[in-house]
Formats: structure tokens, sequence, C-alpha cells
């Protein structure tokens, strides 16, 4: 096999985030649902045999320039290393799922290169080994290798697999974006949320999955950037009921029927969005 082209890398929501504690080395303890939605980047991969790593920028829609080092990258190098293979790779990305948006895009990404170079190089690490390399890169890169929607506890560790009614949203992405960093070292971040568990969820007393819960960076993340309770408001407006997903600064609401939508600012990024069955690459 000498390439693989048109590898999708799909976007997440969280359905709702809590932090219910802090371990000793200040990692933040949450339980999240992440799921799946149709919001992707694409990755091409070329083989090499001087065994090394390249990337292209293909392109944001976001006009936003790739880092050198960026976690496609570096999950290229890591699993090069673990493998010890003495093939290479040039990477093609196009940039579609917006950056600082608590989407998942760069752990997608990421993810995705580890599928898809293992069929490329022609390895197969066992799959502890391949999540701790995934755990390494990033919280989220674990559950993009999960293959489907799942149950989040830990630092992101503790994937327990979920299955979630076919639904709608509208997602927003305001022009600002948000560092992760800063909302988790603020002192004003709730980090005592009750533990909540999969039956309740499953059962949640106002009927809808999608309306459980909240997200306890929420707060920090409006006061933080304004434009995400603009975007909330906006939401609002068209009789939806919003709220951020991950770390900010994008938005979402579950829409219950196709319905035209208000003229949004022309900086933000406006979608609807269908959840996935799976993810693309479910069995790779």
């Amino acid at each position: 096999m000498k390439a693989i082209y048109d590898v999708a890398a799909p976007a997440k929501l969280n359905l709702f985030l809590h932090i219910t504690g802090r371990r000793p080395d200040g990692y933040h303890l949450l339980q999240s649902v992440f799921m799946l939605i149709d919001w992707c980047d694409t990755l091409h991969f070329e083989l090499r045999q001087d065994g090394r790593i390249t990337r292209t920028d293909l392109g944001s829609e976001a006009s936003e320039a790739l880092p050198a080092e960026d976690l496609v990258v570096r999950a290229a190098r890591a699993l090069q290393h673990a493998s010890g293979t003495a093939l290479g790779v040039h990477i093609g990305l196009k940039k579609r799922i917006p950056s600082q948006a608590g989407m998942g895009g760069g752990s997608s990404d990421a993810a995705s290169c580890l599928l898809a170079l293992q069929r490329l190089w022609g390895v197969r690490l066992p799959a502890a080994q391949l999540q701790a390399i995934a755990l390494g890169l990033g919280a989220d890169v674990p559950f993009f290798l999960s293959g489907g929607h799942a149950w989040v506890e830990g630092v992101g560790e503790k994937i327990t697999p979920l299955a979630l009614p076919a639904a709608r949203f509208v997602v927003v992405k305001p022009a600002a974006g948000l560092p992760t960093d800063a909302i988790f070292r603020s002192p004003g971040l709730k980090r005592d949320t009750e533990t909540a568990t999969i039956r309740g969820f499953a059962a949640n007393a106002n009927g809808s999955v999608y309306e459980f819960g909240h997200n306890d960076l929420q707060p920090v993340a409006q006061a933080l950037c304004p434009q995400v309770g603009q975007s909330l408001d906006w939401l609002s407006m068209q009789h939806l009921q919003g709220r951020m997903t991950g770390s900010g600064s994008a938005v979402f609401a579950h829409m219950p029927h196709e319905m035209e939508l208000a003229v949004a600012p022309g900086d933000w990024q406006v979608r609807k969005c269908s959840n996935l069955d799976a993810h693309p690459l479910a069995g790779w």
C-alpha cells in the first residue's frame, strides 16, 4: 500500500461535562458524554521510504495556518517510535473543524492518523499500547480511537461505548477562541459536581438525553469570552436551548425539527450537523 486518501476525522460535542474532582497531580476528573458529529477534517497519507514524517497544510476554512508540530505530526512520530518501523509518511491535512472550539479537532486528527498509519505501515500495536500513546497525546485522543459515542470518565481514559438516538444539532463557533488552560486554571471553576451514572443519564427525567446535566466549564468560559454568551443568546432567539461543548468557545443546541435560522454575525461559523452512527474508521 502506497497511500491512503480521504481519511475523515470527525468532531465531537460534549452533551454535558461535569468536573467531579481533581487528582494530586493537578489533572481534573470529569464525566461526560462525547458524541461524534459529521463536521470533519480530511487527511491524506502517502508512504515515504526514507523514514521522514512531513505534513502539508491543505488549508483551513478559518484561514488558520497549522503549527509546525501539531498533534498529527506528534502522533505519527509516536507510532513510528513505538512500532520500530523504518517507514515514513507525508500527510496532507484539510482543516474544517475550528480550533479553540472544544470540538476536539486536533485530537480527532491525531486518532485518525494513528489508525491510518497502522494500516499504511503494516504495523499493529496492542490496543492497550495504542491507547497509552493516544492518552500521551491528549485527554480526548483515546475517545476518538473508540469507534463511536461514549461515556467518558477519569481524565479521559475511561471510555464506555454508548448508543445515542439519531439527532440534528445547530453548532455555533464564534470568532473568538478560548485556550483550555485558562479555564482549568480559574479559581472560579466548579470542581465538585456530584458523580452521575450512565443509568441516570439514560433515564433522564426530562425525557431527552440531550437535556441531561450541564457544562461546568461554561460559566468561566463566558466570563473570559463574552462571545460564548452572545452565541448562547443567539440560539435562545431561535427558541433553542444551547450549551457549550468542551472548553469552548463553540456552543450547540439540539434541533428537534428542521428549521430556518436567523442570520448570525458574519465572522461566526454556524452549521447544522447530525450525529454519526459510528466513527468513519471504526474497525480499523
